[in-house]
């Protein structure tokens, strides 16, 4: 095991320990699976839109995740909001910019949210993350295109969209991409079976929050997130990929749950750039 690797490994212990309380201004076809792995890695999740009370909950949270999975004009207010409070207050912000490409309102939207809000880490696919960076993109729903993983390299699209928003990406796909524009590190980790379940990629989100409310570089808490999601979707395989889609969803759970320093050290696949 790398020096990195081992100091991200230590990260699961001090979630644990912390126990920092997330807030998610998440989509409502994910949001229980989102509050579930951050309870399974060891955070507290809270789920607060409002704008009665967003701004008021992210004050007293250790990280802000905004996801725009299912948009409308009441919660995209509450995002702003809350991301201004978190700005205001030091707390890190986390973007998940999902279907950015797909439609005027998703890229209005997203346009507005990284104008208004200065966001920490940035997660997303292939075909979100080119869109923002400003190279050609298309979109396939939620999903990352074929086209755009054929003719874009993924190491270089996290890099300039790092740049140009003075933030860490974290691009995932086959294989997962850390960068903050200098800095890159790939992981290994991950199973195909991962893409047959929604919201894995918004769990990974939560999971990045997780480790920015414990652990200020957040460089290494994005890396963390992101492998402690790609490892748990090998080990829900192992445990229970035969049996079907429903089983291997609760199976990435579980796995979670059970994540330690060993088993992370063990499996993890991170790659220094």
């Amino acid at each position: 095991m790398s020096g990195y690797t081992k100091q991200i490994t230590s990260l699961i212990t001090e979630v644990r320990n912390k126990k920092p309380l997330i807030h998610n201004i998440t989509n409502y076809v994910t949001v229980n699976d989102c509050a579930n792995i951050i309870l399974a890695i060891g955070a507290s999740p809270i789920m607060a839109d409002d704008i009665n009370e967003a701004g008021d909950i992210t004050s007293i949270s250790s990280a802000l995740v905004i996801n725009i999975g299912t948009l409308n004009k009441r919660t995209v207010e509450s995002m702003i909001l809350s991301g201004k409070k978190a700005n205001e207050k030091g707390i890190p912000v986390i973007f998940d910019p999902v279907g950015a490409g797909a439609s005027k309102l998703r890229n209005e939207v997203t346009k507005t949210i990284l104008d208004e809000v200065k966001i920490n880490v940035l997660r997303g696919n292939l075909s979100e993350i080119a869109y923002i960076a400003g190279l050609n993109a298309t979109t396939k729903g939620v999903d990352a295109s074929e086209a755009d993983i054929e003719s874009n390299d993924s190491t270089a699209v996290a890099k300039k969209a790092a740049v140009k928003l003075g933030c860490i990406v974290a691009l995932t796909g086959a294989v997962d991409v850390i960068s903050d524009g200098k800095n890159l590190v790939t992981i290994s980790n991950g199973h195909k079976m991962l893409s047959d379940v929604t919201g894995t990629g918004c769990m990974t989100t939560a999971l990045v929050g997780s480790f920015c409310g414990a652990e200020r570089d957040y460089f290494k808490a994005a890396v963390a997130g992101v492998a402690v999601m790609g490892i748990a979707g090998e080990l829900a395989y192992e445990a229970a990929g035969h049996k079907g889609t429903g089983s291997y969803h609760i199976a990435i759970i579980d796995s979670i749950s059970k994540m330690d320093e060993n088993i992370f050290g063990e499996k993890a696949r991170i790659n220094e750039n």
